[in-house]
């Protein structure tokens, strides 16, 4: 029965086959009322003007309120881990694509299913933890690690408001994104701050020296570039005049040359260097430098809690591509204003900016050496904070003159600013040193290494330090002369002591006149 065989095909093939082309067959003899039943599908969807039926906004009704973040915050949080799983084989194929080997190809068609076969993996290894770690900071620091990246993602829009029919019967109006709150923005600055609250304490906890080392390298590397992000992400709340990110990406609808990168591109370089560091990838992994700390923070750490870990730094890398889309690369705009006409392409156009973004990480990785610790960190103060600041005084000038003006006014200005930027880079970058000259007369001027005591630097702090010193240097002349004040007074103890040792009478202390 089995070996039976139809024109030449096995009998289970050629009843599917069968079934396939009475489908086919189906459609082509009613292309034209299908045609015509998607075309009125779309029109009611997307053409507000032609709806005969009423449509209900999610705020106006109590179920829709309630229902609708449940069901979002699932599909969400479904697609972003898988997205993180699928973002590792992204690394790994990219990867060795740069250095011309096959990368993952044995698990699935192509290595699809690697991913699953490293997440089985860590489940089913051994969970070590030290005999003298602090076990209660120790289980926490990795969901302080992977949490505050997941819920960065509630206030990101992922595309304008759609219809959604519901079991009741009406169609309800659903925002795409889970809460749109007009301080968006602190939100996002506050939120991607609590990572490193993760890897701190997780290095602490492990009671290593190399982890300790790995957090307190994340908590400088935080402080040093958080400030220049913050910096940043004031720019298009200067431009736009709100912190809600539904406003910033609808500010940027239409033809693509309204993003915000194209209004001031340093501020968007800026944000990308930091958003960068926040993740502490390659160039800026010095937190878990494997040559130096034998992967930092993470050295104790094996199993899921290692997992978690590694889910947290993919994660992070999805949420501040999220970021860097909305705040100036135009969020769930096309650029094309496809989106305005069909809103379901949102998500897809914003997840689209998301990979080019995860692909810009893993190019960063595979050509970028990592940078030595202290050169990271003056990066990151003398040249990211002064270009931060010079950001936003080019965006204030150019918006109160706009306000004063116009918007050619600020379309001159902004241009004005973009080119003696762009000239001053050139300038600065085209000067021609010597290295080797340099680093030696780094290192034969540098006041750390040779301990010379000169300049109005060092005159300045010394002036600074005397002034400070005043009150402690009266404190101690003060104790030390009640000291010696005290040390006139005979002591009474010692004088009752002296006389129980000696026969002699003691005298009465008041005595009358002959």
């Amino acid at each position: 029965m089995m070996n039976r065989k139809v024109l030449g095909l096995p009998l289970p093939f050629a009843v599917l086959g069968g079934v396939v082309l009475l489908v086919l067959l189906l459609i082509i003899l009613n292309i034209g009322s299908i045609i015509g039943g998607i075309a009125d599908g779309f029109t009611f969807l997307f053409d507000p003007g032609s709806r005969e039926m009423n449509i209900i906004p999610c705020g106006e009704s109590n179920t829709c309120q309630i229902v609708h973040p449940i069901v979002y915050s699932v599909l969400l949080l479904a697609v972003v881990i898988t997205g993180f799983a699928y973002a590792t084989l992204l690394e790994r194929k990219m990867i060795a694509y740069f250095q011309q080997r096959s990368g993952p190809n044995r698990v699935g068609p192509g290595g699809f299913l690697q991913p699953a076969a490293d997440g089985l993996k860590l489940i089913f290894k051994e969970d070590i933890m030290p005999s003298l770690a602090y076990r209660n900071v120790y289980l926490i620091a990795p969901m302080l690690k992977a949490i505050p990246t997941l819920v960065v993602l509630a206030v990101i829009p992922l595309g304008p408001p759609i219809n959604i029919p519901w079991f009741d019967g009406n169609w309800y109006r659903v925002p795409l994104g889970l809460i749109d709150t007009n301080v968006a923005v602190l939100w996002l600055l506050a939120i991607t701050s609590l990572g490193t609250y993760g890897v701190v304490l997780a290095g602490w906890a492990s009671n290593n020296k190399y982890s300790m080392l790995g957090g307190m390298r994340a908590s400088a590397q935080m402080v040093s570039y958080e400030i220049s992000m913050g910096l940043a992400l004031a720019v298009p709340v200067m431009i736009v005049g709100s912190m809600s990110l539904r406003d910033i990406v609808e500010a940027q609808d239409g033809f693509f040359i309204n993003w915000l990168v194209f209004q001031n591109p340093l501020a968007a370089f800026i944000l990308l260097v930091a958003l960068v560091a926040e993740t502490n990838r390659a160039p800026f992994d010095l937190p878990e430098a494997e040559q130096e700390l034998t992967a930092g923070y993470m050295t104790e750490y094996s199993g899921m809690k290692f997992a978690l870990f590694m889910m947290a730094e993919y994660l992070g890398m999805i949420a501040v591509s999220f970021i860097a889309a909305v705040m100036f690369f135009g969020g769930y705009n096309d650029g094309f204003g496809l989106v305005e006409n069909i809103p379901i392409l949102g998500p897809l156009v914003i997840i689209g900016k998301v990979v080019l973004f995860l692909m810009g990480f893993v190019w960063l990785r595979a050509t970028l050496p990592r940078i030595r610790y202290d050169r990271l960190m003056m990066f990151g103060w003398k040249i990211m904070l002064p270009l931060a600041l010079l950001a936003v005084v080019w965006t204030a000038v150019a918006v109160v003159v706009s306000v004063e003006m116009g918007e050619f006014a600020y379309f001159v200005v902004s241009t004005g600013m973009a080119i003696v930027v762009a000239l001053g880079s050139l300038l600065f970058i085209g000067i021609p040193r010597d290295q080797q000259t340099e680093d030696e007369g780094e290192y034969e001027t540098d006041p750390m290494i040779t301990g010379e005591q000169n300049g109005i630097g060092y005159s300045v702090l010394q002036f600074v330090g005397a002034l400070v010193s005043i009150p402690f240097v009266l404190y101690e002349f003060t104790l030390k002369q009640l000291d010696n004040l005290s040390q006139l007074a005979p002591d009474e103890e010692d004088d009752e002591d002296a006389y129980e040792g000696d026969s002699t009478t003691r005298l009465p202390s008041e005595t009358g006149g002959d």
